[in-house]
């Protein structure tokens, strides 16, 4: 539980959700939206003090380091300018949500999988009043992402949330279209929820699978750029 809380507060650190020397939310608050212990969420900011991430004030709590902190260097990508950047986006989530489902099903706990169907709530509720929200989308995949466990990952998703976003976009639009769609796409989601539910790592892994290639299916209809130099 502290290596999740860890990776967690790190991931978000290193993405710029906690901006240099912003206070980070206190113990209590940490725990309850973590479902775990204070004596957890503590020992997991000690380890982030001992990355060189944050720094304690006392009485006043812990605070990001700022520009002459090693752990300030956030990830970061250039903003997407083009499509075939749109296109690149979809390629890296092709290879890397897959495995987000797969870990997210072995190691998610109950907060995880109440967080991610809360996004799958919204999901459900915007498919029902025939409107896709992006912010929910990503929020679903995010949820994911934390459930893995795996800060690579998490810290990735997180640098390429606007990449991420502007796909999302355009494919709410598509699936508002002639042919419709968002059904079936809810179905897709819900699909990757029953799988991590249920522990089913091999069929959440295939799921994520299914839904990212026709997501990119749908929205480029086969007219993909060619990406050789």
């Amino acid at each position: 539980m502290v290596q999740r809380v860890h990776h967690q507060l790190r991931a978000r650190i290193t993405a710029g959700e906690y901006a240099a020397h912003s206070r980070l939310p206190g113990e209590h608050d940490l725990s309850a939206q973590f479902g775990v212990s204070r004596p957890v969420v503590r020992e997991a900011l000690r380890r982030l003090r001992d990355d060189g991430l944050v720094f304690s004030r006392q009485g006043a709590g812990t605070f990001v380091r700022g520009p002459e902190g090693e752990g300030s260097k956030a990830l970061s990508y250039a903003p997407v300018g083009t499509i075939a950047d749109v296109q690149r986006c979809y390629e890296f989530r092709l290879e890397v949500e897959p495995a987000n489902a797969f870990y997210a099903a072995q190691r998610r706990n109950d907060t995880a999988l109440q967080t991610i169907g809360q996004a799958l709530d919204l999901l459900r509720d915007s498919t029902y009043a025939h409107r896709h929200r992006e912010d929910a989308d990503y929020a679903f995949h995010i949820a994911i992402a934390e459930a893995a466990n795996n800060y690579f990952f998490l810290s990735s998703m997180q640098a390429l949330k606007e990449h991420i976003a502007v796909g999302m976009k355009l494919h709410g639009l598509s699936l508002l279209g002639p042919a419709g769609g968002l059904a079936g796409v809810l179905e897709e989601h819900t699909t990757i929820f029953t799988a991590i539910r249920d522990r089913d790592s091999d069929a959440a892994r295939e799921a994520m699978r299914v839904h990212i290639r026709g997501s990119y299916d749908r929205l480029f209809e086969g007219r993909v750029l060619d990406l050789a130099l």
